[in-house]
């Protein structure tokens, strides 16, 4: 008989082996014939649980106790889900060849922990043999049906929805980003990208999301329109990623291009289809992808040309620009004269003088005007302007004339030479080939969390591997540092400090510290550039017990070759130029891990095999100090410190490794500033809320660099 939902109470008859209950509620509960008397022998009993779609079964055992044999052979509960075995359990005890559903708290009874189905459907098999030892009580089980989360999608499975996905009780649905609309499949996200009309005479067109995975189920055209008498010229990028088949021609995912009558293509697979001549004012660009599949897509530059000019000739004394094998209709000539001359006009003959003159090369194929002269003229340069730390030495007897020559010498500042950018300008003072780096990421806006560098793209990074042989055990540890120079080397103070109770500040020894440049990958350091330290210097001031003054330098014994890969940090840091808000770049090789050890006090620990960076914002000084201040007076923020950081916390508000440089693009000149140090952070782990990391402010330590550089 029944008794409410999912419940069903077995008398004490013979049941036909292989008899099937179905339960179809939300809930309910089961039980062995005759509970709790003892249960019938030679029982095959199937309880049939099925729930609604959406759904999950939770089983519950509050009682088992069944006839304990050898992997279970004689009497047994066994519960499956979609062809899985989900359990096997017998006896009332676990031991080694038998399971209970549950860790027993008596003889009798189990205090169980849940099973759960992959979907809304369970069996629950209940089979005794013929005989019985003992009196056993049999089992009850409980269950209900749970919600799933179709959004959780497992790692090996398709996801359900192509931007996002919200999960209800019973079911999910989907919705997409804005800009897109959702695909009657109630899925896939498609783009809105028809009667695309191009009218510039040169352009990108890409397919959408490029470089990214284009969506699925889309129909793009666009057109490109230009003056007629222009001819479109299309170029495909090299990086070209279409959905194709092996044994048919673009059957899924295509390009097509429409121009005069002539269709071309259907183009798939990964080579681009290149330059394609059009001939045509007109160009039709068709893209189709299916339902399916994950591929990049492509990119194409259009160009136009039109009538073709003669190749202007250059007069004596000017310089043309720009210089191109070809013009044609629209292009534009800029003559400049060289140092030393002005423009005469050559119509009308009013000796009017001129700093550029133009011409344009028209529809019919003809420059709007025949090139210009350049006169020459006695030009005084005046007095060269005074540049910092550097003296003027006149080469042509104080003379400041047009073709006269001064020279700059660097006064105090090492690591410092100079170079002009054309002849007649004055001479500026720059480190070579500081602060430069191979492709420079962009702080424009925020990236949370670590991502790989690119090798190359932070050239002053640099590695140091360090070894405490005064302490029992000996310590090992990583830190961080930024190359200054070809010999020396920035980093904090407490990497090269030795630990000691009494608080002492001793330096680790000069030999027993390693130098990598140009890592990238930590796993290959020892097939970078190595280099031994001749000298380590603290700052005198450094406090290990607040980190205050947390900052250091090594000189390597014998100058880093410099290269593509290794290069130094600008350090030339204007007072006042750390502003809130700003962004900064760290890189390190402890960025990908959470916590990160980093920012705590004490040496970091190398925890990522690929160089990692992250960009963050100056946090303002106030919020800085009260920060730490709400968690405990013992924590200082002196001036001679900056926090870096989010306020909601996550994974990017603690970078680095130790003694890595914090930089900022401080110049018009794309040269990166080292403007701080990894020095400390805390309490609460990494990536908690008003969690920052604490950085040593390079500003106020400029003149101790450089002195200590020079000496």
């Amino acid at each position: 008989s029944w008794f409410g939902p999912g419940l069903v109470v077995m008398s004490s008859h013979l049941w036909p082996r292989g008899h099937v209950i179905t339960l179809s509620s939300m809930y309910g509960s089961l039980e062995s014939p005759n509970f709790p008397e003892p249960y019938p022998r030679d029982l095959d009993l199937v309880w049939d649980i099925r729930v609604q779609a959406g759904f999950r079964i939770r089983l519950d055992f509050s009682h088992f106790h069944l006839e304990p044999s050898y992997l279970c052979e004689y009497d047994y509960v066994k519960v499956e889900a979609d062809g899985e075995l989900l359990g096997l359990f017998c006896g009332s005890e676990p031991t080694d060849t038998e399971a209970v559903p549950g860790s027993t708290s008596s003889s009798t009874s189990s205090s169980s922990s849940p099973l759960l189905s992959p979907s809304s459907s369970l069996s629950i098999t209940f089979r005794t043999d013929y005989s019985d030892e003992d009196r056993y009580t049999g089992f009850r089980a409980h269950y209900t049906a749970q919600d799933v989360d179709e959004c959780l999608e497992r790692s090996d499975e398709e996801l359900l929805c192509d931007h996002f996905c919200h999960n209800f009780i019973g079911g999910f649905y989907c919705s997409c980003r804005h800009g897109y609309k959702l695909h009657p499949d109630n899925r896939t996200c498609t783009v809105h990208c028809k009667d695309v009309v191009f009218r510039e005479s040169s352009g990108i067109i890409s397919s959408p999301e490029f470089p990214g995975s284009y969506p699925k189920s889309s129909d793009c055209q666009y057109q490109i329109q230009v003056q007629t008498g222009f001819r479109v010229r299309l170029e495909f990028d090299a990086v070209f990623d279409v959905e194709d088949h092996p044994e048919a021609t673009c059957p899924y995912d295509y390009v097509k291009v429409v121009s005069g009558g002539r269709e071309l293509g259907p183009f798939c697979g990964s080579v681009a289809p290149g330059s394609i001549e059009t001939e045509s004012s007109s160009v039709m660009i068709l893209f189709h992808s299916d339902n399916s599949g994950e591929n990049q897509g492509w990119s194409l530059n259009y160009t136009t040309t039109g009538s073709v000019c003669p190749a202007p000739e250059t007069p004596p004394h000017a310089v043309l620009s720009p210089v191109q094998s070809e013009y044609s209709f629209t292009d534009h000539v800029l003559f400049t004269c060289q140092s030393g001359h002005r423009i005469l006009k050559v119509q009308p003959r009013d000796g009017h003088f001129l700093e550029h003159f133009q011409i344009d090369c028209l529809a019919n194929g003809t420059w709007s005007s025949s090139a210009p002269l350049c006169q020459g003229q006695k030009v005084d340069c005046g007095n060269p302007p005074p540049v910092t730390r550097a003296q003027i030495l006149f080469l042509d007897q104080n003379r400041t004339t047009f073709g006269s020559k001064v020279r700059y010498q660097c006064e105090t500042e090492p690591g410092l030479n100079l170079s002009t950018s054309h002849p007649g300008s004055v001479l500026v003072l720059v480190s070579s080939g500081c602060g430069l780096s191979r492709s420079l990421p962009s702080l424009v806006k925020r990236i949370v969390g670590g991502r790989t560098a690119d090798s190359g793209m932070f050239p002053w990074q640099v590695l140091l591997q360090v070894q405490d042989r005064t302490r029992i055990p000996e310590q090992n540890w990583f830190g961080s540092g930024s190359l200054l120079s070809e010999t020396w080397v920035l980093t904090a103070a407490h990497v090269l400090r030795s630990p000691r109770r009494d608080g002492s500040v001793v330096p680790i020894d000069p030999q027993h510290i390693q130098v990598f440049l140009g890592v990238h990958s930590s796993s290959l350091k020892h097939q970078a550039q190595q280099r031994i330290v001749g000298a380590v210097v603290l700052h005198p001031d450094f406090q290990p017990q607040n980190y205050n003054h947390d900052i250091a330098l090594l000189r390597l014994s014998s100058a880093a070759q410099l290269s593509d890969v290794i290069r130094p940090v600008w350090v030339r840091v204007r007072p006042g130029l750390v502003l809130p808000h700003t962004l900064g770049v760290v890189a390190g090789w402890g960025l990908s891990v959470t916590p990160d050890p980093a920012l705590s006090p004490g040496p970091a620990p190398l925890t990522s095999d690929l160089l990692q960076f992250v960009k963050l914002p100056v946090v303002p000084q106030e919020e800085c100090v009260a920060s730490y201040a709400s968690r405990s007076a013992d924590y200082n923020i002196s001036l001679s410190m900056f926090c870096a950081g989010y306020s909601e916390g996550g994974r990017d508000t603690c970078p680095g490794d130790s003694g890595g440089a914090f930089v900022q693009d401080q110049g018009q000149d794309q040269r990166w500033t080292v403007v701080g140090i990894v020095s400390w952070g805390g309490p609460e782990d990494c990536g908690s809320k008003r969690v920052y990391g604490v950085y040593t402010r390079v500003e106020h330590y400029r003149d101790w660099i450089l002195q200590t550089m020079k000496d």
